[in-house]
C-alpha cells in the first residue's frame, strides 16, 4: 500500500480531496434540513452524523495542506467517516432488501459514503492523534448514540423504522468497532510522515 502515498501527499489531490469534502459537507447538511427544522436546537449538532464527519475531515486535510497535524480532528474524522459511511451502506441495502428496489438517491448514498469510510481510512497513517483523543472521539460517538436511540433523533429511514431497536443495537457496537480499527490503524502500527507534494 506505500505506493499510495506520494498520491495522497500530493498538493493537487489533497485540494480535490478537501473540495469534493466542502460541497459533500454542504450537500449534506442540506440534504438534512428537513430533519433540522424538526429538531430540539439542544439535539442539533448530534443529527446530521455523516456530513459533520466530512466537516472533520475538511479541518484535516486544511491542516495537512499547511503542514501540521490536528490530533482530535483526526481522531474525530477517521471514526465517524468509517462509521457513517458504513452505517450508511448498510442502512441503504437494507432499504433495498425492504422494498425489492432502491432509487439514484439512495444508490448515490451508497457510493458517497462507501467513499467516505474509505478516505478515512486511507489516511489512517499520517494521523497523529493520542490515545486521550481517541477516547474524547469514543465519549462523543457514543453519546450520539445515546442521542440517535434515546431520544429519537437518528437519520430518518421511514422504510425502515420498524426496526429501529435492532438498528440502534447495530450502531453502538458499530461505533465500537470504528474505534477498534481507528486504535489498531493509528495507534498500534508504524506511523509516515505526510510530505506534501507539488
Amino acid at each position: 500500500m506505500k505506493w499510495i502515498y506520494p498520491i495522497l501527499g500530493n498538493r493537487s489531490f489533497l485540494w480535490l480531496l478537501l473540495i469534493i469534502n466542502v460541497f459533500g459537507t454542504i450537500y449534506g447538511y442540506i440534504w438534512y434540513n428537513w430533519q433540522l427544522v424538526e429538531t430540539p436546537a439542544i439535539f442539533l449538532p448530534f443529527v446530521p452524523d455523516s456530513p459533520t464527519a466530512s466537516l472533520f475531515f475538511v479541518f484535516v486535510l486544511a491542516a495537512f495542506l499547511v503542514g501540521k497535524n490536528w490530533g482530535l480532528m483526526e481522531a474525530l474524522a477517521v471514526v465517524t467517516l468509517f462509521k457513517y459511511g458504513v452505517w450508511a451502506v448498510v442502512m441503504n441495502f437494507l432499504v433495498y432488501f425492504e422494498t425489492g428496489e432502491l432509487n439514484v438517491s439512495g444508490w448515490m448514498l451508497i457510493f458517497s459514503h462507501a467513499g467516505m469510510a474509505i478516505q478515512g481510512l486511507l489516511y489512517a497513517p499520517f494521523y497523529r492523534f493520542k490515545l486521550w483523543q481517541l477516547v474524547v472521539t469514543a465519549i462523543w460517538i457514543l453519546h450520539n448514540d445515546v442521542i440517535d436511540y434515546v431520544f429519537f433523533m437518528f437519520p430518518r429511514y421511514s422504510v425502515i423504522d420498524q426496526h429501529t431497536s435492532q438498528i440502534g443495537y447495530f450502531t453502538f457496537w458499530l461505533s465500537v468497532f470504528s474505534l477498534l480499527v481507528a486504535y489498531y490503524l493509528c495507534l498500534k502500527k508504524d506511523r509516515y510522515e505526510l510530505s506534501i507534494r507539488r
